[in-house]
């Protein structure tokens, strides 16, 4: 017995440790971006489908005494792919939607050793009840999703701050091993032994699972499933791509199969039902106000809350419904092919049908609605029980029109919306018909640049790029009799090519191709710029990677503005980064990094980088007037002089400063907890 937990702990740890360990392994490689871990998720479902097919086909048509030969060849198999660490070779190139690459990579990087893993806890149930003659274990199926849990909360709070990420994957690969002949061990025991006697007939009496019941396992998984890739991308969009914001909810989303599965007390319909509708409430009123300002420090816990509530309602119903063991592999593979349906709808379905985050508004219309049909039959009075369902419906309804208006209201407002693997994005126009009339590009909720469309104003830079601003002070202070080399990672709407004139050379590295061509067709910026007799040339793909295939571009001036929505591009501020920056700049270049953000403080981040390559980093910020944004730009460079030059005089300038022990990032370490910043709105 105690073989048999061991063993089911071990994998359900290794099947949640690769999750976000290989997801960090191959963010840099499609441009950070938070859809990567959607894209994983999505991956290691439909791992999960396969796990419990095959261990239902496994237990239902090969003899009990070739069962653990054929689950130990393919254990054997997963092996020698070890280690899990991906080849460079899988590394895009140019730009365009990478999602069925990423699976691809996925699937011959841990494809096998994930969907083995996956087979674990329902394979070994039936093979606990051949050996032992017991019921069913569902104990066994709580405490794999405990361990799942553990490993879920190790890896961002104890393996990620210590270990780099080809160290853990290197450590992973070793305990599959050990899991592999654990499990072959476990299969041995199990499949020679002869079945107890069993003098109960109620085993032949079972009555097959109805079809309406089985798709009540399939919804009610779907619902669970697609509410976490939706809610995983709300949160991690607007803040970072980060282990710590993949792994909390996915950990929330075990927890209500831990308790629910564990007893049926835990789950109360006359309890959950309130409870569940202010989570609806709740979800909903975050994504109609998602584009003002709202304080992480309640975005997130609310976010949260509210998945684990419906959740819990979701699983909790499953149970009600659980068949007998007979049916056991049955039940957990349609469980699965829910989870794997509803977080495929999210994150690819979705993408490509939807120009808005349309599918979490959808998603929880369709739960009011499922609520609505779980409690339609209630004990109590007829007038009590019309009342109740009278209740029900209008609250659903009501859900419904709100979330339909704000997405009118939304289209509305848009010149143009569009949406691929790298977000939503859209154009805007503000107080037309006046002076300060401005069209700019949304993406998720920020600002990435506007232009104002009054004749007289088109070339004037604002947003975060003001001559007040660093990057613009920078530029200014190069203006000389030669022509100006100056590259921008991030187009956003290319508002920083308003500074190229006749004979400067531009390079703008950008990863988005809708983001390409919005500014081309809706903005003038890069026009007007070749217009002027600039060099402007826009290359698409992940900047690193174009980088890196680039000889030196000798630019004076290389900024970097890469955020994706609130979210940073961890892969584009590391030491590796940093080098491959100053190896494109000319020795007295600056290299000028956009750090404006809402919760991160990412100066000491771009100060330990500075020294990485010998240089030094100076803040400079500017207020909010009637022309720019407020921002933080970080200058690194050596050369000195630069900062004392007019276009510097008065500005709000500070070398950068950080604790002693922050050690800045790499591509195998980094962490967010010591610049995460909560006590203060900063500014984006």
């Amino acid at each position: 017995m105690v073989l048999f937990a061991a063993t089911v702990i071990l994998g359900a740890c290794l099947l949640f440790l690769v999750q976000p360990l290989i997801a960090k392994l191959i963010l840099p490689w499609f441009g950070g971006t938070s859809t990567v871990w959607s894209a994983a998720l999505v991956f290691f479902q439909v791992c999960l489908l396969g796990g419990y097919a095959f261990a239902h086909w496994l237990t239902h048509h090969v003899p009990s005494r070739r069962q653990w030969i054929v689950h130990a060849m393919l254990l054997l198999a997963g092996c020698a792919l070890m280690p899990i660490v991906p080849s460079a070779a899988w590394r895009p190139i140019g730009a365009g939607d990478p999602i069925w690459q990423i699976f691809l990579l996925l699937a011959v990087t841990v494809g096998l050793p994930s969907l083995l893993l996956s087979a674990t806890s329902p394979l070994l149930q039936v093979w606990y009840m051949r050996r032992f003659g017991s019921e069913v274990p569902y104990w066994l199926f709580a405490l794999s999703n405990a361990g799942s849990l553990v490993a879920l909360l190790a890896y961002p709070l104890l393996l990620e701050p210590v270990f780099g990420s080809r160290t853990l994957a290197m450590g992973w690969s070793v305990a599959f091993v050990a899991f592999a002949a654990a499990c072959i061990v476990v299969g041995r025991k199990s499949c020679f032994v002869a079945l107890p006697h069993k003098t109960t007939s109620s085993e032949p009496q079972c009555v097959a699972p109805r079809t309406v019941q089985m798709l009540w396992w399939v919804l009610l998984s779907a619902c669970g499933s697609a509410l976490l890739v939706a809610a995983s991308a709300q949160l991690s969009t607007n803040v970072a791509p980060i282990p710590l914001l993949w792994v909390v909810p996915l950990a929330l989303y075990l927890l209500t199969f831990i308790l629910t599965f564990s007893t049926r007390s835990v789950y109360r319909r006359s309890v959950f039902l309130p409870l569940v509708v202010a989570s609806l409430g709740c979800m909903a009123w975050l994504y109609t106000n998602s584009e003002t300002y709202q304080d992480i420090r309640y975005v997130i816990p609310l976010y949260l809350l509210s998945l684990f509530v419906i959740c819990t309602m979701c699983h909790g119903e499953l149970v009600y419904r659980r068949p007998t063991g007979r049916f056991l592999t049955r039940f957990y593979l349609l469980i699965a092919a829910g989870s794997a349906l509803g977080g495929a709808f999210v994150g690819v379905v979705a993408p490509v049908i939807f120009a808005t985050s349309l599918e979490l508004p959808l998603l929880l219309s369709v739960i009011a609605a499922l609520v609505t049909l779980l409690h339609w039959r209630r004990s109590g009075s007829d007038r009590t029980l019309w009342l109740v369902r009278i209740a029900m419906l209008a609250g659903a309804a009501a859900l419904v029109r709100v979330l339909v208006i704000a997405e009118i209201k939304s289209r509305a407002d848009s010149v143009v919306v569009a949406r691929n693997f790298y977000g939503v994005l859209q154009v805007r126009d503000y107080h037309r018909d006046t002076e300060i009339a401005t069209r700019r590009l949304v993406h998720g909720t920020i600002s990435h640049g506007y232009q104002y469309t009054a004749a007289g104003y088109r070339d004037v830079a604002g947003a975060y790029y003001s001559t007040r601003s660093g990057v613009g002070r920078t530029l200014d202070a190069f203006e000389s009799a030669e022509p100006l080399r100056f590259g921008v990672i991030g187009l956003g709407a290319g508002v920083l090519a308003s500074y190229a004139q006749q004979g400067d050379y531009l390079r703008i590295y950008e990863i988005n191709p809708e983001v390409v061509a919005i500014a081309d067709r809706y903005f003038s910026f890069l026009a007007r710029a070749r217009t002027r007799g600039a060099d402007v040339a826009v290359l698409e793909g992940d900047a690193r990677l174009t980088l890196e295939r680039q000889a030196p571009q000798r630019f004076d001036v290389l900024a970097v503005d890469a955020f994706s929505s609130d979210a940073i591009p961890i892969h584009l501020l590391t030491n590796e980064a940093f080098e491959l920056y100053f190896r494109h700049l000319q020795p007295d270049g600056v290299l000028a990094v956009h750090i404006s953000n809402r919760y991160l403080d990412l100066v000491p981040v771009c100060l330990r980088a500075a020294q990485h390559v010998g240089s030094s980093a100076t803040v400079v910020r500017n207020a909010q007037d009637e022309i720019a944004n407020a921002s933080h730009w970080v200058l690194i460079t050596s050369n000195s002089d630069l900062l004392h030059r007019r276009q510097f005089v008065g500005a709000d300038m500070q070398p950068a400063t950080a604790q002693p022990a922050f050690q800045g990032w790499t591509d195998q370490y980094s962490s967010v907890w010591s610049v995460l910043s909560l006590d203060k709105q900063r500014s984006r």
